[in-house]
């Protein structure tokens, strides 16, 4: 049987379970992968039931446990409500939460509507805000745990998604406060912000930005996209006890692009890619980069 290969040691959370939000595809996917083989008894949450169904049956293959599969609108209070209670009479107490449900789409904000600003706040914050503050109130208020939020870096803004890097922003401010909030019941809240990760979710932009993304590259000090697996290893060992003093803190997982790989004094071009970290046995990535993944291979192996 071939299983995910985390560098975390065998059994690291059992006797766990964990929610895990936007479980049915993307990272959320990979994270619960992970969560998994080391142990974890799992609910997976989000809008798509045959997403979510998928993502249980592979885990079962492979020897993992799915408590339960809870479809929704993450969007909306009631919703979110009565799904944390069935997660919670299922599966007893919560022991740590992943939220991973977001989504956005490219609008420069002259073209941006009311209602196209409202679905991106309530898609990567309310709803973030709803199932944490839930999950808080019907499980962790009396347990403790740890939640992570999977986020974006909105630290220069995001000039074509400002309703994203308003909404990302408050996400990083959310996770401070209830990070604080929360502290007394041994409740740890952190956020994870990706980079630009080689997943199908790329493939999803116009056409027009294929060529940027994939020369986002040249921008980063590691000289290429992060993995799937490189942002499930930062999420578990936050959730994990190895990360018990760490709380109300954003990291960022991202080859280094805040900083830039280079100045007008230093020159990065030529650099050769550094090996990745892709322990997901069960992977899909960008096909937009598959050409640029096999000319990196060329170059490691020459």
């Amino acid at each position: 049987m071939v299983q995910y290969a985390s560098g975390f040691r065998p059994g690291l959370f059992e006797g766990h379970t964990v929610l895990v939000a936007g479980g049915g595809g993307g990272l959320g996917r990979c994270i619960a992968h992970e969560l998994a083989s080391l142990g974890a008894k799992l609910v997976l949450m989000g809008r798509t039931r045959e997403k979510l169904d998928r993502t249980r049956d592979e885990i079962t293959e492979d020897g993992g446990v799915v408590i339960e599969c809870l479809s929704l609108e993450l969007r909306d209070e009631q919703a979110v409500i009565d799904g944390v209670a069935k997660a919670v009479a299922a599966a007893g107490a919560l022991t740590g939460l992943v939220g991973a449900a977001g989504g956005q789409f490219p609008k420069p904000l002259e073209e941006l509507s009311l209602n196209g600003w409202n679905a991106v706040i309530s898609n990567n914050l309310t709803q973030y805000f709803l199932l944490s503050r839930e999950v808080y109130r019907q499980s962790m208020s009396r347990h403790g745990g740890s939640i992570v939020h999977i986020g974006a870096d909105y630290a220069r803004g995001m000039p074509g998604m400002g309703h994203n890097g308003a909404a990302r922003a408050g996400l990083s401010n959310l996770t401070m406060t209830s990070a604080a909030e929360w502290a007394p019941a041994g409740v740890r809240v952190n956020c994870v912000l990706p980079g630009f990760i080689d997943t199908t979710g790329l493939d999803r932009y116009p056409e027009s930005a294929w060529d940027g993304l994939r020369n986002i590259a040249r921008r980063v000090p590691l000289g290429r996209h992060g993995t799937a697996s490189e942002i499930s290893a930062a999420t578990v060992f936050l959730l994990s006890d190895m990360a018990a003093y760490i709380t109300g803190t954003d990291l960022l997982v991202d080859g280094g692009i805040r900083n830039g790989a280079g100045s007008f004094l230093f020159d990065s071009s030529g650099q050769a890619n550094p090996k990745e970290w892709n322990a997901f046995h069960r992977d899909e990535r960008a096909q937009l980069l598959a050409g640029q993944r096999a000319r990196g291979d060329e170059e490691v192996e020459s």
